[in-house]
């Protein structure tokens, strides 16, 4: 009980720190305070650095952890494309992108400057805090069980797309449904946090490839 409540505190406090920036703008950006909240977690309660309890952990097969990624980014991509921006047109304006997205066109170079953000910001900064670390909290919160796990991707899901919230309404259904495919193949690659990374960075290699080549027009 104990256990569950210390992580009841942890998972709020991460929720506080994703609501108060994105939608309230009243606190700094929460993926640094996740992070930092994930590694001072993972001290206090396994006394060391002890990456794996995040999910940083050597798989059997790297090679399947690639495969599940590359499918993950392929899902997301093309439900993004095909599913939830044509049925969130129906009810709400268009997914307002990243701000100087579109200044990316025929610049190489400034894709090149990105690129190494997005890995570490999104891909290793947003996963350690939104799968790593809330998911977790959210699951052991709610007993640690099969049925908790779900509740956990669900959980982390919404808070992924409050996350997004500067994307307008459909932007968060949008990055919601990433964070359901991306909480999914967390927990079906055996908590390894390399898929999500990974999956995560070929999305936004892909978002920048596309405002690069203009195929956003």
């Amino acid at each position: 009980m104990r256990g569950a409540l210390v992580s009841g505190a942890e998972a709020l406090l991460g929720a506080l720190a994703v609501v108060g920036h994105n939608v309230f703008r009243v606190t700094p950006n929460e993926v640094p305070i996740l992070v930092a909240l994930a590694i001072v977690s993972m001290r206090w309660r396994q006394h060391a650095w002890d990456w794996a309890v995040l999910g940083f952990k050597r798989p059997d097969s790297w090679g399947r952890i690639l495969l599940i990624a590359a499918a993950a980014a392929a899902l997301r991509i093309l439900m993004g494309e095909f599913v939830i921006e044509p049925l969130t047109a129906r009810f709400w304006p268009p997914i307002k992108p990243p701000s100087g997205i579109d200044q990316l066109q025929g610049h190489l170079s400034v894709v090149l400057m990105y690129l190494p953000i997005i890995w570490i910001f999104a891909g290793f900064g947003e996963e350690i805090g939104y799968r790593g670390f809330l998911l977790n909290k959210i699951s052991n919160l709610c007993g640690g069980t099969r049925a908790a796990d779900v509740l956990a991707v669900l959980g982390s899901a919404v808070l992924f797309g409050l996350g997004h919230y500067y994307k307008g309404p459909a932007g968060v259904v949008d990055s919601g449904i990433a964070g359901l495919i991306l909480g999914a193949v967390y927990l079906l690659s055996g908590r390894n946090l390399w898929t999500c990374v990974l999956a995560h960075g070929f999305i936004d290699t892909f978002g920048l490839t596309a405002a690069y080549l203009g195929w956003d027009d």
